[in-house]
């Protein structure tokens, strides 16, 4: 079992950095995930010491090198925007470890984090041909995923993380669906968040994000590199008319498995004609 801890990441960056979010287990309802966005200009970098937390670098867009103290990994990253809509570079690094992220060319990375206790994992890149990638949906309700960890995954300990291409006026995680209870093999309990990019960039999404009996029930408007935090609940997303979105989901929990549990009360839209 995972001991829980609440103590925030302690890190050095250059004035070549600019940290966009920094959510943790101290300042958000979360226990199974921690997350930071960086902006990084060439030349900047980022330090860190893991210790009981695992964690999976995403090139978002730029080139990095990457190192966990032992191993480095040079030229990470193929992309200038998300929306070339093709898989990119990552690497998982286990507890532990001292991360060292040099930027050679201008981009946004993401770092997911979760707390972990196996200390006998590998550093491992996960090259861009590495990801699966699947169409999901018809109608209205279609997306392009690229899985990076996905709950079939041997890397990691318990983090998941996935990107997802949705159409200008598409839904997305849809029907609403949620993963809050520790109930398997029927669900998982798997935290989440959401990192969304819109094109053009002055676009934007509505999230909602409810429980069953509504003592959660929000609806935002997101805008382009904004978070979302759903620690439970359905949480469906809808694209505007005339923007295509773009999301980065981190998921966790106390067991690396994905089971959802859709709205009954719109789950009919799967088997529609």
């Amino acid at each position: 079992m995972v001991e829980l801890k609440r103590s925030p990441i302690q890190f050095e960056i250059t004035e070549k950095v600019t940290l966009l979010h920094h959510i943790t287990r101290a300042n958000s309802p979360l226990e199974y995930i921690e997350a930071q966005v960086f902006k990084m200009e060439a030349g900047g970098s980022f330090q860190t010491n893991l210790e009981d937390l695992e964690l999976c670098i995403v090139a978002l867009t730029g080139k990095y090198s990457i190192s966990d103290g032992q191993e480095k990994f040079e030229e990470v990253g193929v992309r200038e925007s998300v929306f070339e809509k093709r898989p990119t570079d990552s690497v998982y690094i286990p507890v532990g470890k001292k991360v060292t992220i040099c930027c050679a060319k201008a981009g946004s990375v993401i770092l997911c984090y979760s707390p972990a206790n196996d200390k006998t994992r590998q550093t491992t890149l996960i090259k861009a041909a590495d990801n699966t990638v699947e169409q999901r949906g018809k109608y209205n309700n279609k997306r392009l995923v690229h899985n990076i960890l996905d709950d079939q995954s041997k890397i990691s300990e318990k983090l998941l993380v996935v990107e997802v291409y949705t159409d200008q006026a598409n839904w997305s995680s849809y029907p609403p669906h949620k993963h809050d209870v520790d109930n398997l093999p029927q669900e998982s309990f798997l935290e989440e968040t959401y990192y969304h990019e819109m094109n053009p960039q002055n676009g934007f999404v509505f999230q909602r994000v409810y429980t069953d009996d509504r003592l959660l029930d929000e609806t935002m408007t997101v805008y382009n590199e904004e978070m979302v935090i759903v620690p439970r609940g359905y949480h469906p997303v809808s694209v505007a008319e005339g923007y295509d979105g773009y999301y980065l989901n981190i998921m966790a929990g106390p067991n690396k498995i994905w089971k959802f549990h859709n709205d009954k009360g719109h789950e009919w839209i799967i088997n529609r004609d």
